[in-house]
């Protein structure tokens, strides 16, 4: 009996084991037709509506390597106007914005300091003139002098020489004793030593009033000099326009002081301009002096070139000047204009639209959609060259392929969004 029951249980636990079995894979199956229902429905990546995104679609085309960028109107030419002395203001005769011919006078300071200044010194070059005047008539009155004693001692000289020569004939004759004419001779010796003497003593003093009155004359030119220089600078109190122009900038009024060096105006070329182009610092390495540029104005094309560069990049940006081929249009300092300017030349080339997202990204990758319309996934991309509003695509990416252009900062760290 008891051998009956035990193989009933037996078969009881082979009956139940299966059964066991049959119920994990029935909740198996039941687990993965779940997660491919979720997989069909449940949204993938984040949720981002399609009003707020821009797309466009990778192409092929002529890529033309033009940048557009914006231009300001600046004169051609431009002089700054500064005060060279401080001085108040004591008339203005211009207004900000007249022209202004060559030479013409436009602000007139005042400085009493240097008034001042420019009568002692111009008393002091009167003294030392009237001092240079008086050395050379003392240089005058010296070789007058000289001259008569030159001549009295000459004059002495020749009538001592001939008193000897009549004392040698007679002594020949011996009519006079060898120690009278010893004598004569020792008389005519000492009027030779005397004349030699005068003539050198008066070399030597005229010498010496001559280099007095060079000294004097050296003295006189450089207080002339500094004289000139301070009625020059005084001159400067009267500013005058070097150029013809327009004049820009000056809002002195009568009375304001003025110190050295500040600015007061400055002039501008008339009728002749250039362009001051802003462009982005991703192009800093590609532009040079000599490419060409282009402005379309009132439907007629004015040819540029590119002047002179400015490397400085400021808030992400630098300057490129501008120079017209031929004359320039009539502009307005300070205008606006939209300029087109050519890197390269046109070459066949995978596009894409230029966007926000190549900030965001640094065109490294972008959101690239899916076949469905609805979902971007997150892909590397090459990048190359942009201009004209469009970017070179060198790898990463298929013509007609739909990208995501718009800034990406609200879900820039996703791998992946779902267009609603």
């Amino acid at each position: 009996m008891s051998a009956v029951l035990s193989s009933g249980a037996a078969m009881d636990r082979r009956v139940a084991r299966p059964r066991r079995y049959g119920l994990a894979a029935l909740a198996v199956v039941a687990a993965l037709a779940l997660a491919a229902l979720l997989a069909r429905h449940w949204p993938r990546g984040v949720a981002v509506a399609r009003a707020d995104v821009e797309i466009a679609a990778a192409r092929t085309g002529a890529f033309r390597d033009v940048v557009v960028g914006r231009a300001t109107v600046q004169p051609l030419q431009s002089v700054l106007l500064d005060a060279t002395e401080d001085g108040r203001v004591e008339q203005v005769l211009v207004g900000d914005g007249d022209r202004v011919a060559a030479g013409q006078l436009l602000v007139v300071l005042a400085s009493s300091q240097r008034a001042q200044e420019l009568m002692a010194r111009s008393s002091e070059a009167a003294q030392q003139l009237a001092n240079l005047a008086t050395f050379r008539a003392g240089l005058a009155q010296a070789q007058a002098a000289q001259r008569r004693e030159l001549t009295q001692s000459e004059f002495e000289l020749e009538r001592v020489r001939r008193l000897h020569q009549r004392n040698v004939d007679l002594a020949a004759q011996g009519f006079l004793s060898p120690a009278a004419l010893e004598d004569s001779a020792d008389r005519l010796a000492m009027a030779r030593r005397l004349f030699a003497q005068l003539q050198a003593d008066g070399r030597e003093e005229l010498r010496t009033r001559e280099q007095s009155v060079q000294a004097m004359q050296r003295a006189v030119t450089d207080l002339d000099q500094r004289l000139q220089a301070m009625r020059a600078a005084s001159d400067g109190l009267a500013v005058r326009a070097p150029v013809a122009g327009r004049l820009t900038g000056l809002a002195l009024q009568v009375g304001e002081s003025v110190r050295s060096g500040s600015r007061l105006a400055r002039l501008d070329s008339l009728g002749r301009f250039k362009l001051d182009l802003r462009l982005d610092e991703f192009h800093l390495g590609r532009v040079r002096e000599g490419l060409s540029a282009e402005l379309v104005l009132d439907g007629r094309s004015h040819g540029l070139h590119v002047a002179r560069i400015d490397p400085q990049v400021k808030d992400g940006r630098f300057s490129a000047e501008l120079a017209f081929d031929a004359d320039s249009p009539p502009l307005q300092v300070g205008q606006g204009l939209d300029v087109r300017l050519t890197l390269g030349q046109p070459q066949a080339a995978l596009l894409l639209r230029d966007g926000g997202f190549y900030a965001d990204t640094g065109g490294a990758w972008a959101f690239v959609l899916e076949a469905d319309g609805h979902h971007a996934q997150r892909r590397p991309l090459q990048l190359g060259r942009r201009a004209d509003g469009v970017i070179e695509v060198l790898g990463g990416l298929q013509p007609g392929e739909q990208v995501v252009v718009s800034p990406y900062r609200a879900f820039a760290g996703a791998t992946a969004i779902q267009l609603d």
